[in-house]
């Protein structure tokens, strides 16, 4: 028990939960003082005193107290969406008079007024609303009250949200369906520059299409520094924004009135860069995004000269784009251009390093350098439009191929502390903590990711618009969406920064407004969601999320009784199951141990001891898969059964017979790679995560022996794509 109540109370107040369960464990974890100290000092909180943490816990009392209405209420639909809670003051005499102002967002507008003799407290205002309740969707409320010639006025966003995500039985019916699933970057093809884009995204829609798939996953696109140890997908400078990375140079409409960009692609010199690239083991982000530059900085002067401004339908197209995506693409792109202005060849990118007049997106120095550097900054917006266009004709060849799902993407948990979203929207992000995870079995002292936390409080005073605007864009041309570390929504584990990941607490998250946020924007675009709900999980989360219509993610690797591996049939009806993720060894690699080869090379497994041991614990867990994939008829009882391309196939069928409506094959399963994308915890300097290849072209994958074993594992019950039923 805390010995400093009032520092207790104001943790608990800004959310700071005082203790969790360790995973896998009946196991507490209290919240330390000198973790609330540093957490509330990341919120702009001083609480380094009981008489500081009491004055806080007034001055917020104070401003709460002054306030009419919340800035942001989300109701579901139905229920609660008839009446506006507000703060009433006090009456010593006569009586308060009130109107209300209703502008629905379908453009109706609605006014009621009435009198109130109050003695002050909170009170219901019944909404103006003749007929039906509100339809879901963003309303806006204008709140005024008058009382002995004194008058008050608040404004309020009314968000009316749907009950439940759309849903996979209203996408695929009641069928069960499948899907490839691929690390967009690692993929190799013929055509491709070093890295996999949005044309081998487009094969791989059409092979999917080819063997009744459902959908195809992708990682997170997001915008990345591209550079040096900063290439994770998951720590984005930008959650809003695409990478340079995935554009298809040859789709670029440009490329055929260009001679110029046409004369760089051609050269001698430049086509042995794509030769060296398109050969490499690994993605070298530097040099693929800088061979793109190259050409697209000569794309975007022929757009400028011919299409920007000159009325064609590309112009006009690009300028609707602009409008739509308004000052967050502006801030993006003046963003990119500063950087790149005032850090040619930085060894920790970030705006924290920048002169400090640079360091305030609406400082006059900022408005300068966006009018002097119009071309740098209109470059970036117009990547930016392009990747958009491309990813929406994917969309579309997907629907036409009959892909029921289509493509679905990948949000990421956050994004880095130094980048544009933290830059774009000052004030939003915690200064001071970074988001991780506690110690669990998989990491024994706790995970640093290295992006600064929402402050949650903050997000609900800007009435979630970053939240709001980060959806659209996910949801953008996606058919479903998974939603990396789905506990953020409900709690982050926030670590002062500077201090290990031990002595780290979980910061409360407003979690029903985000999920009927997320329910409304989900609606809209017609796409279901997936949450990725593993490691340190809050009891009933997974009940939470089925009742929004949210799928929850399995791991084969996960699904144990003791030390056995669970029947098919005992799976989650509500899950997206896959055999591993990108931060665990494909099947090749489980079965061999090699992964374990390479933790203890990089010095994650620190002795030769502990290697044999993890041997030996690696041999069980084979033999317990054996053991059940012959319980089912899928392999016989023999070691021999192991081999990868008997054994993956089995997985598949085993898989595939689960209840779950959807199943994900990994492209690395297929084609028996053996090391993870990811090594969680390891620096660059020691494995060059997020980096690895396929050692297989895409075009060759149809007939790999183990990659077409395995598709021939899927049951036709599973294969719903209609270009395959019409075959």
């Amino acid at each position: 028990m805390s010995h400093r109540p009032h520092l207790r109370e104001l943790a608990d107040r800004m959310g700071i939960l005082p203790c969790y369960s360790a995973a896998s464990s009946s196991e507490g974890r209290e919240t330390s003082d000198a973790t609330r100290v540093a957490l509330l000092a990341a919120m702009g909180l001083d609480a380094e005193t009981e008489a500081k943490a009491s004055e806080a816990l007034r001055a917020i009392a104070l401003r709460e107290g002054s306030r009419i209405a919340e800035a942001v209420r989300v109701v579901t639909e139905g229920r609660a969406a008839r009446e506006v809670s507000v703060r009433l003051p006090a009456l010593r005499t006569g009586h308060l008079e009130w109107s209300l102002e209703l502008h629905a967002e379908d453009g109706r507008s609605e006014t009621a007024e009435g009198c109130i003799d109050s003695p002050g407290g909170r009170a219901g205002l019944q909404l103006p609303i003749p007929g039906a309740p509100l339809s879901p969707g963003y309303h806006s409320l204008h709140l005024t009250i008058e009382q002995a010639g004194k008058r008050e006025e608040a404004r309020q966003t009314l968000i009316v949200a749907p009950s439940r995500c759309t849903t996979v039985e209203e996408r695929i019916g009641g069928r069960r369906g499948f899907g490839l699933c691929a690390n967009l970057y690692s993929v190799r093809s013929q055509q491709g520059w070093g890295a996999g884009d949005i044309g081998d995204l487009r094969s791989l829609v059409e092979l999917a299409a080819r063997q009744g798939a459902a959908f195809v996953g992708v990682n997170p696109l997001h915008a990345l520094w591209n550079r040096g140890e900063h290439v994770s997908p998951y720590s984005p400078i930008s959650r809003l924004h695409r990478s340079l990375l995935y554009l298809e140079i040859a789709a670029v409409p440009e490329l055929d009135s260009c001679p110029a960009a046409r004369q760089r692609v051609a050269s001698p010199e430049f086509a042995r860069t794509l030769e060296r690239l398109r050969a490499a083991s690994h993605v070298d982000y530097e040099q693929v995004g800088k061979a793109k530059r190259a050409v697209l900085e000569l794309l975007h002067r022929s757009f400028a000269a011919k299409e920007r401004d000159s009325g064609t339908p590309r112009g006009l197209a690009y300028h609707r784009y602009l409008e739509r995506e308004g000052r967050a693409l502006r801030d993006f792109a003046t963003f990119l251009a500063l950087a790149e202005h005032l850090e040619p060849d930085p060894q920790e990118p970030g705006w924290r390093c920048w002169p400090s007049r640079y360091r305030d997106p609406e400082s006059d120095a900022v408005r300068r350098f966006r009018e002097e550097h119009r071309e740098a900054v209109d470059f970036h917006g117009w990547v930016q439009f392009e990747l958009d266009r491309q990813l929406g004709e994917t969309a579309r060849a997907a629907r036409a191929l009959g892909l029921p799902i289509g493509v679905y993407s990948d949000l990421a948990i956050g994004s880095s502390a130094g980048g544009s979203d933290t830059w774009a929207f000052p004030g939003l992000f915690a200064d001071g903590a970074n988001v991780g995870a506690p110690p669990d079995d998989f990491a024994k002292s706790g995970q640093d990711w290295g992006f600064a936390p929402i402050d949650p409080n903050r997000l609900h005073a800007q009435s979630y618009g970053y939240w709001i605007r980060m959806l659209r864009s996910a949801f953008a041309h996606a058919g479903a969406l998974r939603i990396d570390h789905i506990m953020g929504l409900f709690r982050l584990y926030w670590i002062p920064t500077g201090h290990p990941a031990t002595e780290g607490a979980y910061v409360r998250y407003p979690a029903r407004d985000l999920l009927g946020i997320l329910a409304l924007e989900s609606r809209r675009s017609g796409a279901l969601v997936i949450g990725e709900d593993l490691g340190t999980v809050p009891r009933g989360l997974a009940a939470r999320l089925a009742r929004w219509g949210i799928l929850s993610s399995r791991v084969l690797y996960f699904e144990r009784r003791g030390a056995d591996f669970r029947p098919s049939k005992r799976y989650s009806r509500r899950a997206l199951v896959t055999a591993n993720t990108h931060d665990l060894a494909p099947l090749a690699g489980f079965l061999s141990g090699s992964d374990l080869a390479l933790r203890r090379e990089v010095g994650q497994i620190t002795s030769d001891e502990e290697l044999d041991a993890l041997r030996r614990e690696r041999a069980r867990d084979r033999d317990a898969l054996l053991r059940r994939l012959a319980a089912e008829a899928l392999l016989l009882d023999d070691p021999a059964s192991l081999r990868p391309e008997r054994c993956c196939a089995a997985v598949t069928a085993f898989l595939c017979r689960t209840p779950a409506p959807l199943v994900g094959l990994s492209l690395d399963d297929l084609v028996g790679e053996t090391e993870a994308v990811n090594l969680p915890g390891v620096t660059s300097s020691r494995h060059r995560s997020w980096t690895r290849r396929m050692r297989v072209p895409l075009d060759q994958l149809p007939s790999h022996p183990l990659a077409s074993a395995s598709l021939q594992a899927v049951p036709a019950e599973r294969r719903i794509g209609e270009r395959h039923l019409a075959r």
